[in-house]
């Protein structure tokens, strides 16, 4: 355990984590600091810079920490980039995701929203029976993980509560995925007219 106080947030972070802290500061509310943060020889965070900004946010006075003391000074400039990159290619299995969250909604109170779910457009509602399909059909069916700014995804999310209900929805049941369609459906149209 280390002070708050000695914890440095690397000063040439290049990961945005602002949107992120509401939903650690919930795990830790819910569940307890459970992963370390790491730091360096001199206490400055190769991986955690959110989850001392929720601590913080929770006022508290000690966070627990790994020392990598052992990393070479290029070793920590790496894994402080790969820890934040390797996340981002990982994808949900819709299915099981729904299972998932279909089973926790039965059993628990716990609000999946409070750690960004709902948030993100997916909750349990977007999944049902009909989700899962036929296995000579699944291809009809693709998983897409788009990258935003800040900027451009508010611009989206207007966009996706205009646009209105879609003409066709081939069998998806993901609401996001269908509006995404018809606003683009909408501006081919409008392409098309000028």
């Amino acid at each position: 355990m280390l002070p708050v106080s000695e914890v440095r947030p690397y000063e040439k972070n290049p990961r945005k984590n602002a949107d992120a802290v509401k939903y650690v500061r919930a795990s830790i509310e819910k569940f307890g600091f459970k992963q370390p943060i790491i730091v360096d020889s001199n206490r400055v965070i190769i991986a955690g810079h959110t989850r001392l900004e929720a601590a913080k946010s929770l006022g508290m006075a000690e966070v627990p920490c790994i020392v990598a003391d052992d990393l070479t000074d290029a070793q920590v400039k790496a894994l402080r980039l790969a820890d934040n990159k390797v996340a981002e290619f990982s994808e949900w299995e819709m299915n099981l995701l729904g299972g998932e969250l279909g089973e926790l909604a039965e059993i628990s109170d716990i609000d999946m929203g409070d750690f960004g779910f709902a948030d993100d457009g997916i909750n349990a509602d977007d999944f049902n029976d009909e989700f899962s399909l036929p296995d000579g059909e699944k291809s009809n069916i693709t998983q897409w993980k788009l990258t935003f700014a800040e900027e451009q995804k508010a611009f989206i999310e207007s966009a996706l509560k205009e646009v209105g209900e879609p003409e066709e929805t081939f069998g998806n049941v993901n609401e996001s995925g269908n509006k995404i369609y018809e606003v683009v459906r909408q501006w081919v149209e409008l392409k098309k007219s000028n």
